[in-house]
């Protein structure tokens, strides 16, 4: 299939494979991708002390008869001030596994997604000697491109610094493609040899 090249000098047709931009959306693959994309991003090291973990509290703090008060053996007790948690925190892996080939398969469904609602667009990529923000405004300006994600084949710092002040722009490279970054933005616009990346990556 082919997609227009947006271009500020001129437009152009660039072809894109079928198999990687044509499926159908998997709207349960791609919900287990991105629980496992989120639950992987976890930090997971909260952490509380029980009762026998927190220091002290090794002698009885009264008689157990004649006080008049609730019995007690230890100072430590959740129900205590300064005592441990009842049911304490303790790290934990929050990761879910998914497949290789189910991964690639939620990137195709949201890929062809995209295209479909018209949120998937391909760019020339801009050429800067230096960073210039004030440029890249007046590209994505001129093609009315907001709350963009731009996927780019390689790092490019002069186009990173360029966009990294723009609120709601992000670029980023092939290799930091995921389904949140994917389904978060509003537009998605790749450049030429990026969607040649995506397509040997995910047509594997």
């Amino acid at each position: 299939m082919k997609i227009e090249l947006l271009s500020s000098t001129k437009n152009q047709d660039i072809n894109i494979s079928d198999s990687a931009f044509g499926k159908d959306f998997n709207e349960s693959l791609v919900h287990q991708a991105v629980v496992s994309f989120m639950a992987g991003a976890r930090q997971g090291t909260s952490k509380q002390k029980t009762r026998s973990e927190v220091r002290g509290g090794g002698k009885k703090p009264f008689r157990q008869k004649g006080t008049g008060r609730a019995r007690a053996g230890t100072i430590r007790s959740p129900l205590w001030r300064g005592g441990g948690v009842t049911f304490a925190a303790t790290p934990r892996d929050y990761s879910k596994k998914i497949n290789k080939k189910m991964y690639r398969a939620a990137i195709r469904s949201i890929f062809s997604e995209l295209l479909r609602q018209g949120r998937l667009v391909a760019i020339e990529k801009p050429v800067l000697d230096k960073p210039k923000t004030k440029e890249i405004v007046s590209l994505l300006n001129e093609f009315s491109l907001s709350k963009v994600l731009i996927i780019i084949d390689e790092l490019d710092m002069n186009l990173y610094l360029s966009t990294r002040n723009i609120p709601n722009v992000d670029v980023i490279t092939v290799r930091e493609i995921n389904p949140v970054n994917l389904l978060k933005a509003n537009k998605v616009a790749v450049t030429a040899d990026a969607f040649k990346q995506i397509e040997e990556w995910i047509d594997a």
